[in-house]
């Protein structure tokens, strides 16, 4: 009986200083490898349009993005916006200031937390199976026999991918802001004495077309960072089944991160 074992890598620094340099050149490097990955996606863009073999992975990853995470989505928004509503609430009936409640639900909404839930979502759920996917590939030689038949890896299999998320990520970021509010506005009048028609109009009265364009220009944003870290994971896959997990792990991670930086940094310049 043959015992199968991971690959065990025992290659340690000799150093601490050592180890700080490698592991910076490392992080250097994976930085030019999601830029590549991001840059050639995004070239391949139109050649995925155009191809009809293009086309129908473009929409089998518009299915996997959109239509399979909409259970997840709705649950995460709906009772996100219930918390919010919840919590302001109780904080505005101190002040006797019930009315505002549908305004600052709606503002948390579209400018942070529906793009934010978007995007962990998405990073959670895709972005993990995208990394895993293409890791399995990767381990089993595939990724090394298209590029023996001369078939781009990134073109063929990075870039649907890339393109799907950044498509569906504004238009599910718009449909957890609008199921949040809804949950908003069913808190309110069942728990906080506010009028459903009442909130949603202090809601639509506050709330500006800027505030849209910056959550949907954050959701768009989210979508091809998630899509370039889980690519560039997937495809840097090695050591196996326990690389494979790795891989999914850390894009998992670095999204989550990489979620939080640019979306503070886009609401700073938007806001200033």
């Amino acid at each position: 009986m043959t015992v199968v074992r991971e690959p065990i890598w025992d290659d340690a620094p000799s150093s601490r200083a050592q180890g700080v340099v490698r592991h910076f050149l490392k992080f250097l490097a994976s930085l030019g490898w999601a830029a590549r990955i991001m840059t050639e996606s995004l070239a391949a863009f139109p050649s995925v349009a155009v191809r009809r073999n293009g086309r129908s992975d473009l929409m089998r990853q518009l299915y996997v993005t959109g239509i399979r995470t909409l259970p997840v989505m709705t649950v995460v928004s709906m009772f996100m916006g219930m918390i919010l509503a919840l919590q302001v609430g109780l904080e505005l009936r101190r002040f006797n200031q019930e009315i505002y409640l549908g305004a600052a639900v709606m503002i948390s909404l579209i400018r942070e937390m529906g793009p934010f839930s978007c995007g962990m979502c998405l990073a959670a759920c895709v972005g993990s199976a995208i990394a895993a996917e293409l890791g399995t590939m990767k381990v089993n030689d595939e990724i090394a026999a298209l590029e023996i038949m001369s078939i781009p890896p990134l073109r063929f299999l990075a870039a649907p991918r890339v393109m799907a998320l950044v498509l569906m990520a504004p238009l599910l970021a718009f449909y957890c802001c609008v199921v949040g509010a809804i949950g908003g506005g069913v808190v309110g009048a069942t728990q906080l004495g506010v009028d459903f028609e009442q909130y949603m109009a202090s809601a639509m009265s506050i709330a500006e077309i800027k505030d849209l364009y910056v959550g949907l220009l954050k959701a768009t944003v989210f979508g091809l960072v998630i899509g370039t870290v889980s690519v560039s994971e997937g495809l840097g896959t090695t050591m196996g089944a326990t690389g494979v997990g790795k891989s999914t792990q850390r894009s998992v991670i670095v999204s989550f991160l990489l979620i939080l930086i640019f979306g503070y940094m886009i609401t700073r310049i938007c806001y200033r």
